[in-house]
Order: structure tokens, then C-alpha cells, then sequence
């Protein structure tokens, strides 16, 4: 890690997206149930975020649960994966790292989906770290790239924005997004068939380099986090030019 905090910031990624994929595939390799998967990926997760953050990544956002997951998933499993949220949002707001480092954490997607329970213990984790502004993650919850989008249309049209007036900016700033810069680089996990983003961060993602690993999630440890990190030092980012 001290090798990497003398890269020069320039050469880092300021946002990195995490898509965590392999938590079920982990436990069926282990004999265990997907639940206890999604348990060991949650704690994995805590891990590596400060990994980033110790690195000198000042925005992190993570594919924690897809739209497309809550539809597929059975009704024990979703209700388990809320609890984890639950437990999540309580150790968060207990852990005193948090504060000292200034963590802002968001929540993006239609979380008004949730259960009420889950929606007021985000409220109170926003709430806890509003002031926080100098690390930042967002994580991505009954999130669609694709939705996001049709949200951001529908916002625009609600403020009766012109044709005329409607720009790249403008979709920007109705996106769950727009407080946070472009994703730089998307690192996905578990993918063993292929390359795909699967709808996470459709509009920033557009200039974002991507690293595809066939680890599963609870096995992404610190030295990949590095390794991948010096992957994307090493790239020459052209951005259409």
C-alpha cells in the first residue's frame, strides 16, 4: 500500500465502482448457504473500503442490490439481505473510523421500495454523516442504471425544463448521481462467463475503464485491491481524444 500512496494522484482513479458479484457462488462452493454468503461478502466489503480509501480513492460506489436481484431472489433470501443492511447501518453509524475520517455515505436508487424500516435506517445514516466531506460512498440499493435514467427524464419534464435548454449537464443534475464526479474505473467481481457491467452506472460509466476478475466477492482481499489499482495507474486513459 505505501508503494501506491506515492503514485501520483493523477494516475489514480478518483471514483471507483464496485460491483460485488459471487457472494451465492461463494457459499455453494463452501457448502454453505447463500446466506451466510451474503454475511461473509457484507464483512468482506467493510474491509475493503478503507483499502480504497487508505490508497488515496476518495469516492466509492458499490452495486450492493440490484433491482434485478430483489425480482429474482426468494422473499427469505431479500428479507435476509435487509437485516444484513439493517446490522449494516448500525455498526456504520457506531464505528468511530467513520468520523475521524469524515465519511459521507449516500444511498442511490428507488429505495422507496423499501421496506420502512430499511428507508428510516438510511435516513439515519444519511442523517449521521451529512456532514461528513472528505470521503464518500454511495451505495447502490434497488438500483437500475436504466431506471435511473427514466427517473432523471421524468424529473426534467416535472421542472418543465425546455428542449432547448436540456444538456449533458442537465441529465447530470437529475441523476442519483449528481453529486458525485464520473466512475474513473469499475472493478466486477465473480465474473467467470464474460465481461458486463449488468446496468451499473449507465451515464457515468461512459469514459470508465473496467477490470473483470473471476475472484468471487468474499475473496477479494487487499492485495487485489492494489494489484488492481496499479493496473489502472498503468493504463493511459484516452477519453475519445
Amino acid at each position: 500500500m505505501e508503494e501506491l500512496k506515492k503514485t501520483s494522484e493523477k494516475k489514480l482513479p478518483r471514483h471507483v465502482g464496485l460491483i460485488l458479484d459471487g457472494n451465492r457462488r461463494w457459499a455453494k462452493k463452501n457448502l454453505l448457504s447463500p446466506n451466510v454468503g451474503h454475511l461473509v461478502g457484507y464483512k468482506n466489503l467493510r474491509d475493503r473500503l478503507f483499502d480504497f480509501f487508505d490508497a488515496g480513492i476518495h469516492y466509492l460506489s458499490i452495486y450492493a442490490l440490484s433491482l434485478e436481484n430483489v425480482r429474482k431472489r426468494s422473499e427469505a433470501e431479500i428479507e435476509y439481505i435487509f437485516g444484513i443492511i439493517l446490522d449494516a447501518i448500525d455498526a456504520t453509524v457506531k464505528e468511530a473510523t467513520v468520523k475521524e475520517e469524515k465519511v459521507n455515505f449516500n444511498v442511490i436508487g428507488r429505495t422507496y421500495l423499501l421496506p420502512k424500516s430499511v428507508q428510516e435506517k438510511i435516513q439515519e445514516l444519511r442523517e449521521f454523516t451529512k456532514e461528513h466531506d472528505q470521503k464518500f460512498i454511495n451505495l447502490c440499493i434497488m438500483y437500475d442504471g436504466q431506471e435511473e435514467i427514466v427517473d432523471a427524464v421524468k424529473n426534467i419534464i416535472n421542472a418543465n425544463i425546455q428542449p432547448d435548454k436540456i444538456n449533458k449537464d442537465t441529465i447530470k443534475n437529475y441523476l442519483y448521481t449528481r453529486n458525485f464526479p464520473e466512475v474513473d474505473y469499475i472493478i466486477r467481481t465473480g465474473m467467470e462467463d464474460g465481461a458486463r457491467i449488468s446496468g451499473f452506472l449507465l451515464w457515468d460509466a461512459s469514459y470508465a475503464e473496467f477490470k473483470f476478475r473471476t475472484d468471487l466477492w468474499p475473496d477479494y482481499d487487499k492485495v487485489m485491491v492494489i494489484e488492481d489499482l496499479h493496473d489502472y495507474a498503468n493504463r493511459h486513459r484516452r477519453k475519445g481524444k
